[in-house]
């Protein structure tokens, strides 16, 4: 289980419209993650502006990075994204079983 200071460490990370955008972009780039040149061209966000903001996600652990070659390549940390839902969601429905209507907001 995530401790409250690094739930709050990735909720103040993903306040961010940039970072949230680029967070959504590398989870949706699933496992093989992208290099900034990538992102910075599908989000459209200046290079320096990109460094700035991954530095931020990596500090909350939200995003991995791997040097390959001359390249960083950047990965949504799915484990860590799933002990923040997991945070989120703990006490959902006040640990009943979720009635059917709202049981898809309250999975993980």
């Amino acid at each position: 289980m995530m401790q409250e200071a690094q739930v709050i460490r990735s909720l103040c990370a993903l306040a961010h419209e940039a970072r949230l955008r680029i967070f959504r972009a590398l989870v949706v780039a699933g496992p093989e993650g992208l290099i900034p040149s990538a992102l910075a061209e599908q989000l459209g966000i200046a290079p320096n502006a990109l460094s700035f903001h991954l530095k931020e996600l990596t500090h909350a652990e939200l995003v991995s990075q791997e040097r390959q070659g001359r390249n960083v390549l950047y990965r949504a940390a799915f484990p860590v994204m799933n002990r923040l839902l997991a945070y989120l969601t703990e006490n959902c429905c006040q640990g009943a079983a979720c009635p059917q209507d709202t049981a898809a907001l309250c999975k993980c």
